[in-house]
């Protein structure tokens, strides 16, 4: 039998084993850090000299002092001193001064990315994935320079938006 879980690494208490309720404790700081993380910023390589217990972070990949050899982990500062974690496949943290979500996948973190097949507000499909590019609005016998122009906005918005291909 395994002493930790296999995803979030959480200790676990064994048959016979003494000192219960330390390994127990131990189990919930590290998830009162993990379960909805919010991290205070992405990349500190530096411990900060005045945490406040609650507070977290996702440490940097050179890290240094009480972090170092814990690159892209996420360090919670408990009143037992820190907890680290090392991130798996997919987990999530929000970050407070981006405001933005990060995700850990392939060995790293990425902030402000959010990845779906498709948009769906309130129950209408609004955005799916990128479509090919329609070309601009050109010859003909009659040109009406007011409804090409209209045209040319709208495709330029569609393609600012990443709708369509430029």
């Amino acid at each position: 039998m395994n002493d930790i879980t296999a995803r979030l690494g959480l200790p676990l208490i064994v048959p016979g084993q003494a000192g219960k309720d330390i390994v127990h404790n131990e189990a919930l700081a590290r998830l009162s850090i993990l379960v909805e993380a919010a991290v205070e910023t992405i990349g500190l390589t530096v411990p900060p000299a005045d945490p406040v217990p609650g507070q977290a972070w996702i440490v940097g990949t050179t890290p240094t002092d009480a972090w170092e050899g814990h690159a892209n982990a996420i360090a919670g500062w408990t009143e037992g001193g820190w907890r680290i974690t090392t991130p798996t496949e997919g987990m999530r943290a929000w970050v407070i001064d981006t405001a933005m979500t990060a995700r850990f996948a392939g060995g790293g973190w990425t902030v402000g990315q959010l990845r779906a097949a498709r948009l769906i507000i309130a129950d209408v499909p609004s955005v799916g994935p990128i479509q090919p590019a329609i070309e601009n609005p050109a010859g003909g016998n009659n040109i009406d320079v007011e409804s090409r122009a209209c045209l040319l906005s709208v495709l330029d918005v569609l393609r600012e938006h990443g709708l369509i291909e430029r």
